[in-house]
Formats: structure tokens, sequence, C-alpha cells
């Protein structure tokens, strides 16, 4: 690639302590070595904000280049690529002869140093062929300097003026050819190599062919340089190509791991032969295992998943190498390495996949370290993926699991449930064995989730006489002693004795006067009660785990026993012909639920019973006391609800289809004037060639689809008024984290504007970049000016500002610019996240901000097509459960931002008579995404039309 201009950094410079040139001039000529090299570094960072001072350039050449201090050169050598060396007319400055006879004195500089450091500064300034071409017989002579240091920099120095200007130095690759020929030391050949490489490939594909044999035993930095030449070469129709891959099997066995990886990846794209892929991919594993960097491991893993894309089952023989990586205590890492295994595991490796994960996760229990949970949670997950999908292992991986239900964690106790869950209603014949053990483990869950899922599967898929009965007694001890209340009622009584007919003692405080707010006095008076504490210490009692959920106030978990029991109850009366039997369980049933709803409204509890759970209770009792009567509740209870979730799974799995089919195939856009690819023509020998050159257009911008002009248009913002002596206008401009400002100044005057600024300034979280430059503008005339804005988080930002320039008699002119608001959409996408990381960031995240919905549309699914559009926004709430004529609508939205910030939004709106009303409630961690999307959603309800 060519070299582009030199980039300088605008660095601060404190303008209220500035000296003065004469002062500045004073302290070259009679200062210290100290103070000449504040001196100079004070000059230097003028110069670069835009402030050269020509005027001391000779004092500099004639006080501070003679000096022999190393600093004082170096930081001069940052001085001669900053200051300006050509005048007025474009012609190089008669004092620039003095510092080029200087450079040539320290090109022959017998310290190698001061000579490294001379040829690294020609590099800076290849630009100038004015300054260069004296110095290159000198320059050539380095070359052969007995020292490396001078050597390597003199190559670099060479290739540098070499690929700016040709004709100084025509007869460099063949200098270089020699160079390398006769060097000993590796940097210098590889920098002679890296030269050849660019300016003369045939030269250097020449050389690599002479030390083929002694490639593994190269410096690392030289085999790096070498893996990029075969890269190049083979974009072209090389002929060296077998001879480059064996080369690159060679290199797989470097001691270096990036030499190891640029090989692996360069081989991949000159052959397709399996052996070769799974070389490649086995390098990539031992890459991942060795190596300690996790951002390393991760772009390996990245890397290794593209390979398995794209060669299939080549890599399934390394699925158990690529379970080690599970080692590493990175979570991001294991998830990575989960997920390329889960791709790869088929058939015939399953059971080994599935017996090590079973390992791992058994070894979560018996040791602790960092992040267990999570690392549980992801086997638990993978094995339930596997376990699905491969129906051989279901039945030994089940019972494994259940032995989670338990865990302290509640995440991981919920993906267990969940697995349980789908293997119940998907192998039939694992119910008995399955819904045993549930029962067996009910004495050991904690959770009230886990709970809930245990009981719906109790309920649903628990069929036999035998198991019902069973299904009763352990359901029993989990609950304790029923009726709940009476029996807490008597252990309130026992702890009290006879003392609970007493009236509660009442002790005077210490009559410690207190002010009241209107200035009386009053006595304090503490009552203490014998029955508050003895409450209390029923309350804190140990009890059994599902007597505790109700008692603590989950009786949400209280009205899914109510409806397990009630199906447990319908199924064994339709299963017996023993009425007696039959009858006692059902009185049993409904003396448990309306226990719960007594003790629900009682003072054992922590919180009352809500409407809700009360509600549902009383509508099984109410069907248990009317079993004969009513079997359109029966099948609603024993056929509807099993069958609603055996729905969901196959949606699910066909949602699951549809997006692996939409990932499998790609759409091509072919414009009509395209170029004919013949399949059967083109060469299958490798993957697609690695363009670095390419990759590196795109990661800039610079392969991006360039807007159209109408587009443009609407990014115009009018600055200035028609009247105003000055009109401007600004087109802006979003790119990725950068806000370009092209704003065009118009001189509406007959007078030419002298010293004219345009001074921004921002607020929100936008930075500028660039100082402003002063400019001169004819009268009539035009000047554009441009402003880069570097933007940190999404928040409404405003750009503000005005234009100055000297009017007459020096007196300052002043225009004020209207502002402009940047669009936060510009940096928010739609994202998508499951149910329960949702769930998770909405509790964590603190900021939320509460928009009322009013609007003239009257459809609920238009309005949240409508926030949708407004917002960048994506809906995480299925289509199938917002579907169906119903006048109310909930659902959850989530994007990201460029930056990383995560927003949500909840939905709840109603239709009634007077129009749609409801609220949208955003949530993020941060004040400023919050407030700008309610903004945004305010600002479009305003400008919804109603609809027609």
């Amino acid at each position: 690639m060519a070299a582009e201009a030199p980039c300088y950094t605008v660095v601060f410079e404190d303008t209220t302590e500035s000296p003065s040139t004469q002062e500045l001039r004073a302290s070259l000529e009679k200062g210290t070595d100290e103070d000449r090299l504040d001196t100079l570094r004070r000059i230097i960072v003028s110069t670069i904000n835009g402030n050269p001072q020509p005027t001391l350039l000779m004092p500099i050449i004639q006080y501070i280049m003679p000096s022999r201090n190393k600093q004082l050169k170096k930081l001069l050598h940052f001085y001669w690529e900053v200051c300006p060396k050509y005048d007025e007319n474009g012609k190089l400055k008669q004092e620039m002869i003095l510092v080029v006879n200087a450079i040539r004195n320290d090109l022959q500089h017998p310290n190698e140093y001061i000579r490294g450091a001379t040829l690294r500064f020609l590099q800076k300034i290849s630009k100038d062929a004015e300054l260069l071409e004296p110095l290159i017989p000198t320059c050539r002579s380095c070359l052969e300097h007995r020292h490396s240091y001078v050597r390597k920099n003199a190559v670099f120095a060479v290739y540098t003026i070499y690929r700016e200007y040709e004709h100084l130095i025509p007869d460099a690759p063949e200098l270089m050819q020699t160079f390398i020929a006769a060097e000993s030391d590796a940097t210098c050949k590889r920098n002679a190599f890296v030269f050849l490489a660019h300016c003369a490939m045939p030269k250097a594909v020449e050389w690599l062919i002479s030390v083929y044999d002694q490639l593994t035993g190269l410096d690392e930095l030289l085999q790096m340089s070498i893996i990029e030449v075969i890269r190049l070469d083979c974009k072209n129709d090389t002929t060296h190509r077998p001879r480059y891959i064996r080369c690159m099997f060679e290199l797989l066995n470097s001691s270096s791991h990036a030499v190891k990886y640029e090989a692996a990846t360069t081989l991949t794209t000159l052959t397709q032969n399996p052996a070769a892929v799974k070389a490649a991919a086995s390098c990539f594993v031992n890459l991942v295992i060795k190596e300690s960097d996790n951002n390393v491991k991760l772009i390996v893993l990245d890397r290794l998943d593209t390979l398995r894309s794209k060669h299939g089952h080549i890599l399934d023989g390394l699925t158990m190498d690529i379970l080690q990586v599970l080692s590493s205590a990175d979570m991001e890492v294991r998830r990575k390495a989960m997920s390329i295994v889960l791709s790869m595991t088929s058939n015939r490796n399953v059971e080994e996949v599935v017996l090590f994960l079973k390992k791992q996760l058994q070894q979560t229990q018996e040791r602790e370290f960092e992040k267990a949970p999570e690392y549980r949670q992801l086997l638990i997950q993978s094995i339930h993926v596997l376990a699905v999908k491969f129906s051989e292992v279901a039945a030994s991986v089940v019972h494994a699991l259940m032995e989670f239900l338990g865990d302290s964690n509640n995440p991981s106790a919920l993906d267990v449930v969940a697995f349980v869950r789908e293997v119940v209603e998907k192998f039939p014949h694992l119910r008995p064995s399955i819904c045993e053990k549930l029962t067996q483990t009910l004495t050991e869950i904690k959770s009230g989730k886990a709970f809930r899922g245990v009981l719906w599967i109790l309920g649903e898929y628990v069929e036999g006489l035998s198991d019902i009965q069973a299904t009763f007694q352990d359901i029993r001890k989990v609950l304790g002693e029923i009726p709940i209340l009476a029996s807490e009622q008597r252990l309130l009584d026992e702890a009290g004795g006879e003392e609970d007919k007493k009236e509660d003692k009442k002790v005077e405080g210490s009559g410690r006067p207190k002010v009241l707010a209107d200035g009386t006095y009053a006595t304090e008076t503490a009552y203490t009660s014998t029955t508050s504490a003895r409450l209390e210490a029923v309350k804190t009692a140990s009890k059994p785990p599902l007597r505790a959920l109700i008692l603590g106030g989950d009786f949400f978990t209280g009205s899914v026993l109510a409806s397990a029991l009630t199906k447990l109850v319908l199924r064994f009366d339709d299963l017996t012909n023993d009425r007696p039997q039959a009858n006692a369980l059902r009185a049993e049933s409904m003396l448990i639920m309306t226990s719960i709803i007594r003790v629900g409204q009682s003072k054992f509890v922590t919180v009352p019973i809500d409407e809700d759970s009360n509600e549902r209770i009383l509508n099984c009792i109410q069907t248990l006391s009317e079993l004969q009567e009513k079997p359109i509740v029966h099948d609603i209870f024993l056929k509807d609800t099993k069958a609603a979730y055996s729905k969901m799974l196959v949606a699910q799995e066909k949602k699951a289809a549809e997006k692996k089919e939409s990932e499998s195939t790609k759409e091509h856009v072919v414009q009509v004037d395209d170029l004919l690819t013949f399949r059967q023509f083109s060469k299958k020998s490798a993957d697609d060639p690695i363009d670095y050159v390419e990759d590196l257009g795109k990661a800039t911008g610079a392969a991006e689809v360039r807007e159209d002009f109408i587009s443009n248009l609407s990014r115009i913002s009018q600055l200035t008024g028609f009247s105003d002596p000055i009109y401007a206008e600004a087109y802006v401009k979003m790119h990725g984290f950068d806000i370009m400002l092209d704003v065009l100044l118009v001189n509406q005057t007959s007078n030419t504007l002298q010293n004219l600024c345009l001074d921004f300034a921002t607020l929100g979280d936008l930075k500028l970049v660039e100082r402003p430059a002063v400019y001169t503008i004819a009268p009539h005339g035009f000047q554009s000016i441009k402003a880069t804005i570097k933007v940190s988080s999404t928040e409404t930002g405003v750009i503000f500002g005005s234009i100055l320039w000297d009017g007459p008699a020096l007196a300052e002119c002043c225009v004020i610019l209207n502002d402009i608001h940047i669009d936060i959409m510009d940096y928010i996408k739609p994202a998508y996240c499951s149910e329960t990381q949702f769930r998770s960031m909405w509790t964590e995240f603190e900021w939320e901000n509460r928009v009322n919905v009013s609007t003239n549309m009257t459809d609920p699914r238009d309005y949240l097509k409508h926030v949708m559009k407004s917002t960048n926004m994506s809906c995480l709430t299925p289509e199938g459960a917002m579907s169906g004529d119903c006048d109310f609508l909930s659902a959850n939205m989530y994007a990201r931002s460029l930056f990383g910030e995560d927003a949500l939004a909840n939905l709840s709106i109603e239709k009634t008579e007077a129009g749609i009303v409801g609220h949208v409630r955003i949530r993020s961690k941060t004040q400023g995404i919050a407030l700008s999307l309610g903004d945004r959603i305010t600002m479009s309800q305003k400008d919804s039309k109603p609809s027609i």
C-alpha cells in the first residue's frame, strides 16, 4: 500500500504561561541542556498545534544542532519532521542546506546509536526528495556498517526512499539481493526480505527457494515474513505451490505460537486436502490449550469454527481435543469451545462427549473454583442440547442431571427442570423412571421456580395408580402437617403455654422527653410483646421446603401445587373403580388447597395471598367438588395443557430449523454486468485466500457502500440565516464512533473577511478532535471546513458554536450558529437476548424512564410496530404470544448500542373506547440512553398520524 502523509497528534498546550519568541530564543542561546530540552519541546508542541515559529529556525540550527547531547539530537529529529521546510513559493528554505549537512555528518557518526536513529529519521521525511538526494551515498554506505543496528535501519531507510522516489536508488532491488545473501544477522535479513517482497517479488521468491531447506531454523520474524510472501505469491499463478504447502506443514511445528497460527491459516488457503485441514485444525487446538491470553484463545477458536463450518466432518476426530479447552478459567472461552463441540458432535462420538461433560459436572460439585455456578449451568445446557438431539444418551444423563435440582444456584436448577420437562415429553418410555426420581428429589429442592416446574411435570406425566398414590405421599412430606394454619397455631400455643392468656407486659420508658414537631413534649414508651416474639420464633423454625415457600409468601407455587393435585386426582378417578380411595385423595387435595388459602389470610405468612393465586386455587377446589359434572374442565386439565406444551416444542424446533436454514443460505445480489463464473472451471484447491489489504479496507470503512445524493441532502443542517453576513450549512455524517461535519461557509458581503474562525462546542458525551483553524474569505467567496467529533456513549448530544472574524477597525464580529442535534438512532441497533437474560438485566438496571402512551392509533399491534421502528428495537415476545383477538398487549423489546450499552423496554397497553392507553417503560444502565429513547418515543407519538 502506498504510504500516506504522516498523521500528527494534537498535544495540549498551556497558553496561559506561553513564553514569547524572544524568551525562547534566549533560552536556546544561553540555557543549559535541560532548559534547551524544555524549550525545544515547547516549540515542537506549538508547531504541531498549528503555531509554527519560523524565526526560531536559525537559532535552533545555530545553538542546538552542534550539541552532543543525545536527547537533544533525538528531539531535534522530531523538530525537523514537523517544522516548515519550504517558503511561500514552495521552494526549500536556504537554512535546510545546513540541516542536510548536519544529517550527513550524523550518518557518518562513529556512534552506532546516532547513525541508527538518524536512519530512522530519514524514513519520516521520505516525502522530501530535495532533502534526501544529497544523503543517498551516505545512506548506502551504512548498509556495510559493522553494527547490525545501523544495517537494519539502513535497509528500511533505502526501502522508504525507493518506494517514494525510485529514481534516487534505481538499483535498490539488486543491492538488497546482494545484501541478504551476505548478511548473517536475522533482523537485517528479515528487513531486506520485506524490501524484496514489496519491491521485487521474483527476487524474494528466488531467495526463499534458496533457503528452503533451512526454514525451520530461521528466526521467528523472518518466518512470519516468509509466510506473508507465500500468501502474496499464491495470489498469482505460481509454480511453487507444492513447495509452499510442504513449507507450511513444517512451520506448524515451530516453537513460536504466532508462526504456528499464521502457518495453519495460510495452509488452509493453499489447499483443501483433508490431511492439511486436519493438521491446521489440530494446530489451532494446541494453540488454544497452550496459549495463556484469553483474547488469543477466542481469536483462534473463531478461526477453528470457520474451518469447521467449511469442512464439516473432517474435524470430527478432534472433538475430544477441543473439549480440553474447557479447562480454561474464562467463561467466554468455555462458551465458544462448547458451541464448536456441540456443532461437531455426531452419533459416533456423542457418548464420549456426554461422558466427559458428566465428569466435568461432577467436578463442579466436588471442588469449588471461580465461576463454578456459571460453568455448571453451561454444562447442563450443553447436555440438554445433546440429549434432545441424540435420544440414545437421554436415558443415561437425565438421572445424573436431576441430582442438581437442589442446586443453590437457581439458574442451574431451572435449566435442569427445562431439560427434564423436554425429555419427559419427547421420550415416553422414560416417563415412569423420571417421575419416580423427581418425587425422590422433592425434599432437596430449594427454589420456588424449580418446585413449580417439577410439580407441573408430576401433574402431567404421573399416570399409574400406584405412582399417583406414591406422588401424593412424597408431596405430603415436603408440605408437612395439614392443615397448615392449625398446626402453626398449635406450635404457637405450645411455645407460649399459659402465658398467652395473660396481657402483654407494658414497660414504661426511661422518661426522657421528646420534642414534637409543634414544640410540645412527649414521653417515649416502649412495648415488648412476648406474643410477637413467639410468633417470630415459630416463623423462623425449621420447616419442610414447600411449606417454607408457602409461608414465605410464594403463593404462585401454591397455585401450581393445587393445579398438579387436581390433575392427579382427575387422572386417578378416571383409572380406578375404588371409589373410597378416589374420594379420600380428592378430600385430601381439597384440604391442602383450603389450607393454603386459610394460611395465606393469617398472621403466619410474611405477605398475604394475592388475588390471582386465591382465585386459581378456588377454581381447582370447585373443579374437584364437581368431579363428574363438567367433562370440558377435565379435558382442559388433563389434555389441553400437555397439548399446549407439545405445540410449543414443535414451534421451537421449527424456529430453530428456520434459523439454521437462513444461516446456511446466503443471499447474493448479482448485477446485470457482473462477471459470469462457471463453477466447473473454478479451482477447488483452497479456501478463499486471506487478503489483509481487503480486510483493512473493510475495517476502515473504505469498502462501505456509498450513500446516494438524496440521502446526503437529508443530512444537511442550516446553521445561519440567509440575511446573515455569512451563510453556513453543515453536512452531518455518522461514521462509526465519529461524527464528520462538512461545513460550507459563504461570504455574502462585498468585504474580505479576515481571521475567520469557526468555533464549535459540544454538550453531552461528544468531544471535538481538531483545533479550529483561521481562514480568510474573499468577497462572495466560499470556504469548506471539516471537523471531526468523537462520540463516547449513546446519549442525545448537541453541537453548537459561532463564527468569529475581524470586522472594520479590527472590531470582532460574530454570528451564532443554530444547534445541531445528534440523533442517537444512528448508534442503536436491534438485538436479541433470551428471556432469562432480559429479566436479569431488567432487575439489574437502575435507570428507568416511563413514557405514557398518547396516540391516535387504534390497533395495539400497529402501535408496537411504530415504537419498534422509531426506536430501532427488536421485539423479544414471540409472535404466537401476541396472536389472537385481544384488547391487551404486553411486549418486551431490546436493543444494543455501538458502545455495548443495553436498552430494555416493556410496552403495556390496552385498547379502550377512548383509544390506546398504557405506558412504555425503558430501562438501561446509564441515564442518557433511557432519557434519549423516552424522548424519541414522545416525539414519534407527536409525529404519528391517525390510521385511515
